[in-house]
């Protein structure tokens, strides 16, 4: 995949600094962050810096770093999870993030540390399930979604998803068993069979991968919280980049719509109707199309075949997040119930299998 995610001539570098910042609160969490502003923002006298946690996430740490009271000048300073390089190709995020901001689909990414990356810091409200499905942001959504899936970064190659691939690296990672005789129980008894998975896999690969969805440059990780809406300048942003790539642009957009349910408290009753998904996908098929200068008319038929694609493809994203769940489950340090989360996923996936495969795409 690497081969296709082509960073514009002309882009800045980025700088890599030898710099580690510790995860932990204290002193060492501290130091780790000074020594980036020393670098970034010199003029900043460190005593006067605030550190403030933005959000402790599922994933990573992010510290927000100013000066008095919080200004236009933010400085975020992500620090990586324990084992994600299992989970995240770095180079590929750092590619991502890179490519986005020539399009002007991202902030600042100032320079990359040992441990994490820092970059600049975005004005606006991280949306909560309530919102994604407000039709004023939603279409925002849709239309920035569309943009970023216009990109051209494959210099040329015809891209290819490595949806499959991924995914195989995450089975092939997942535990066998858990040192804790509770957590091991639950495990055996709440998740499939790793034979049963594999077979779910192949299935899906080759049920998938004929509905005809194009490969475009994606998110993939478009949960409520990556999304910034400013409401004064009317527009939405979306942050960190760690599991973008070329894959299917139902992919995408099945991803998101798994996402109105929520992470904490997942309630899939949350998951969009027909409805609102045919507006949603209307939104973003003219977007889509005057992006790529095929002017604005969407026929019914299309939205039609879209709306067969992405919720087909959304079984995918519930099996790609149950794997990613189990292997957090044994390397994270976060506060989270991995286990559980991975077992709401799968049995989502199962319940919805029913339901998405009776429909077909039309004539």
């Amino acid at each position: 995949m690497s081969n296709y995610i082509h960073v514009p001539p002309g882009s800045p570098e980025v700088p890599k600094l030898d710099i580690t910042v510790s995860e932990r609160e204290g002193p060492g969490y501290r130091q780790g962050a000074l020594q980036l502003l020393r670098r970034l923002r010199p003029h900043w006298r460190p005593e006067e810096v605030t550190l403030q946690l933005f959000t402790d996430g599922i994933t990573n740490k992010l510290i927000g770093c100013y000066v008095g009271d919080i200004t236009d000048d933010v400085v975020l300073v992500r620090i990586y999870g324990n084992k994600t390089e299992l989970l995240v190709d770095r180079d590929e995020e750092v590619k991502s993030f890179r490519v986005l901001q020539a399009h002007g689909c991202a902030p600042q990414l100032y320079c990359t540390f040992n441990n994490g990356l820092c970059y600049e810091f975005m004005q606006g409200e991280a949306l909560d399930p309530e919102h994604v499905c407000n039709p004023d942001i939603f279409r925002l959504i849709a239309r920035q979604l569309a943009k970023i899936h216009t990109i051209h970064a494959h210099n040329g190659w015809i891209p290819k998803s490595n949806l499959w691939l991924k995914m195989g690296k995450y089975f092939s990672l997942i535990p066998t068993e858990f040192a804790d005789e509770g957590v091991n129980k639950r495990f055996l008894s709440d998740i499939p069979s790793p034979q049963i998975l594999q077979e779910e896999m192949a299935w899906m690969k080759e049920r998938l991968s004929n509905l005809g969805s194009p490969v475009v440059l994606c998110h993939n990780d478009l949960l409520c919280k990556n999304i910034i809406y400013n409401k004064k300048r009317g527009d939405v942003q979306f942050i960190d980049y760690e599991y973008s790539g070329y894959n299917y642009l139902a992919y995408d957009i099945g991803n998101h719509f798994n996402e109105f349910a929520g992470v904490n408290e997942v309630d899939y009753s949350l998951y969009p109707n027909r409805k609102l998904q045919e507006q949603w996908l209307r939104s973003y098929l003219e977007a889509y199309k005057e992006y790529k200068g095929f002017g604005t008319e969407v026929s019914e038929k299309e939205v039609e075949v879209l709306y067969v694609q992405v919720n087909q493809f959304a079984l995918a994203s519930h099996f790609f997040w149950g794997l990613w769940a189990l292997i957090q489950a044994k390397y994270s340090t976060i506060d989270f119930d991995f286990l559980g989360y991975a077992i709401v996923r799968f049995n989502q996936y199962f319940k919805m299998k029913l339901e998405v495969m009776t429909l077909t795409l039309p004539e």
